[in-house]
């Protein structure tokens, strides 16, 4: 992207706080990991900030941050990356209530899992760690070893009919037809009462 993704703005907030945003109509708390030094745009009070204790491993270290700083009466947490414009409280909602009884709930579209999209029940920490122990960084390889549900396109299109809520920017061209987007939608809704 060429310049950090949080601080991207995206109408009247930049990406990390929208995207904190949406996820505080869900769930809450709302962690967020950072890298060590990294600035961060600002964010709620009652947002909790943690640092990754290791640079360069990625976003498993990240989950292993942020599982280790939610409190111990927090049982299930929502992951998910600061990129995702569109994120819907409907989409973390249905991924969260699907969970059920497994340890672990993604999305699967395309033949592409997304574990950045997904619920995990905060006892996954210890295979989390297992992971990075073995430099397997891949947050996708916690589903081999910890039980989950697979949510497909039909589990998800009720809630976020063109699975939005799964698009992220790694492009300055994703950037810019997101925001076109977002000008068209914005440009389209109807004026309030008044």
């Amino acid at each position: 992207m060429g310049r950090p993704k949080a601080w991207l703005p995206f109408g009247n907030e930049v990406l990390l706080q929208r995207v904190v945003r949406v996820l505080r109509e869900v769930v809450r708390p709302v962690v967020v990991v950072a890298a060590t030094g990294q600035d961060l745009p600002p964010l709620s009070t009652d947002v909790l900030v943690v640092r990754d204790d290791r640079e360069f491993l990625g976003p498993l270290n990240g989950l292993a941050a942020g599982l280790a700083a939610l409190p111990d009466a927090v049982e299930v947490s929502y992951l998910s990356s600061c990129d995702v414009p569109f994120l819907r409280p409907e989409f973390v909602r249905r991924v969260l209530e699907r969970l059920g009884d497994a340890d672990i709930c993604l999305p699967e579209v395309g033949g592409f899992k997304h574990p950045l999209a997904a619920a995990y029940r905060t006892g996954v920490l210890p295979a989390v760690r297992e992971l990075l122990a073995a430099n397997r960084l891949r947050p996708v390889y916690l589903t081999d070893l910890r039980p989950t549900r697979v949510l497909r396109e039909v589990d998800l299109i009720d809630v976020d009919p063109s699975l939005r809520s799964l698009r992220n920017l790694n492009t300055q061209e994703e950037y810019a037809a997101a925001i076109d987007e977002l000008t068209r939608e914005e440009t389209q809704a109807p004026a309030g009462p008044g």
